[in-house]
Parts: structure tokens; sequence; C-alpha cells
């Protein structure tokens, strides 16, 4: 077996060891891309997304949602992995002012150096709401829980069930809100080595491919679209579509945003010298 082969064979006999039974990748997703580089195993389980110097590769939901409650645990790529982003996200697809998008991607690093969560949130076709995060763990370690709460109240994301962010439904207030647009939820493993490490001062090392990272038990209590959606029809019973953060919530979020946040578009003023957008003084 040659060099590439055997280190295609150990990563994934690395993620197939480390499998629970969960959501199934078969029935829950379609439109995968990027050929043999996507792989779905242990019977729909596990999915592998892989990226070389061809193509990366990605998946996407069959169902479309109106809000919803998304967990999806996942393994990043390990060792040098920058230059490459690793994604789940939700988005409507649309162009101009429908579209909408709630984004969780992970921008590699050299080896050793710590990962980038990166979170933004584009309505009515604007994003610029970009809040990054270091984690407080090695997320090549193991797998973990990355989840987005979408309801008609606020957007919540957590990482193994702690809130690192909180955006309000302030339309009472004249500002746009992710509402109206059904979304798909999208993963994806692709090189950005023009702006993902360091502002793209960081290359990827292509002697180090391939990029593996890993999905799996993705679960979802949401609203499936076209149909109604309420807290009485919502799939999974009702508390999420009424979810809001108690204190106890509030008080994890500071703890993110203050150990961990390095960037926050609301304290840019660099970047919005006639003000930072509206919602930073609620949010």
């Amino acid at each position: 077996m040659g060099s590439l082969a055997m280190s295609r064979f150990v990563v994934l006999s690395m993620f197939l060891i480390q499998t629970a039974l969960a959501g199934n990748f078969y029935q829950d997703f379609g439109n995968i891309w990027g050929g043999d580089r996507a792989k779905i195993m242990n019977g729909g389980q596990l999915m592998t997304l892989s990226l070389d110097q061809a193509s990366g590769s990605g998946f996407q939901s069959k169902t479309q949602y109106m809000y919803g409650k998304f967990d999806m645990q996942m393994k990043l790529v390990p060792g040098d992995s920058a230059g490459t982003v690793t994604t789940c996200y939700m988005s409507s697809l649309g162009s101009g002012s429908t579209h909408y998008e709630i984004d969780m991607e992970f921008l590699g690093n050299s080896t050793g150096q710590p990962y980038l969560l990166h979170t933004n949130i584009f309505t009515q076709g604007q994003g610029n709401r970009e809040q990054q995060f270091y984690l407080w763990f090695d997320p090549t370690q193991d797998f973990h829980t990355y989840s987005i709460l979408w309801n008609p109240r606020s957007i919540i994301f957590s990482v193994d069930g702690r809130p690192i962010r909180q955006f309000k439904n302030l339309e009472s207030n004249g500002i746009p809100y992710v509402k109206g647009q059904p979304m798909w939820l999208f993963a994806s493993l692709w090189d950005a080595e023009d702006w993902a490490t360091r502002g793209g001062l960081v290359k990827t090392d292509w002697s180090q491919a391939p990029f593996t990272a890993g999905y799996r038990n993705f679960n979802s209590q949401a609203c499936a679209w076209p149909g109604s959606c309420s807290s009485t029809s919502s799939a999974g019973g009702s508390s999420w579509f009424n979810q809001e953060l108690d204190v106890t919530g509030q008080q994890l979020i500071k703890w993110a945003q203050s150990r961990y946040m390095v960037y926050n578009y609301c304290t840019d003023h660099r970047r919005f010298p006639q003000g930072v957008p509206p919602e930073c003084a609620f949010n």
C-alpha cells in the first residue's frame, strides 16, 4: 500500500473507531459533491469529507427547514490544517435580499496553533456580523457537538451545549432578522488559503493532503418546509421553538466571550467608522 493510500486508511480508521449510532446520513443528506472525497460509512452513521489539491467535498440536507435546533458532532482536520475551512452552516441559497445564512466555519492553522471558529449571520443579503472564537479544547482529538438554535426569538450558537453567541430578533427596532426564507443545512471542507489562516499569510501545505474531517450524530428538532411551524407543530416538542437564554446561559456566553472571543464586529470601530451596526446595542 502506498504512503498516500496508507494515510487515507489510517485517518478513516480513526474516525470509524469513534463512531456512535445517531441520525443516518443516507436518509438525511444528499447533493454530495467531491466524488470519493465524501464517504458515508458505518451504515450511514458517519460521514467523512476530504480535501486535496484538486477538490474539496461537501453535502446538503435533503430537507429545507423553517426554524429548528440542529446539532452536529464534528472532528476537525488534525495536524497542519492551515488554509483549510471546515464548515457546518445553514443557507437559503437565495440571492440579494432573499439570501439568509447562519454560519459556523472552522479555520485551520499551523500545527500546534489553535483553530478559529468563525460565526456570521446574513439577513436580507447582508452579512458582516462576524464573531470569532478560539476553542477551549483540541477539536482534532475527538468529536464535539456544534449547535445552531434558530427560532422566532433568537439565534444561538453553542459548543458542547455551552452557548457562545446570541443574535436576537430585533425587528421591533427596525433590525432585519433571519425569517421568511427556509434554509438547508450544509457541510463542507474546502481550501481558502487566500484568507483563512492569518488573513492568508499562511498557505495550505499540500504535502499534508488529503485533509480529512468527520461528521456524525446529526440531530434536528425542526420544522420542515413546506409546512406550518409553531410551538405546537414543531418536531421534537416545543421547547426549542420558544427557547431563550436564562441567567445561566447569559453567564456562559459572557464566559466564552471574555475568555475565547478574538474578534467581534461590534467593537471594530475602524471597520465601521460611522458607527457599528445597530444590533450591537442589544446583542
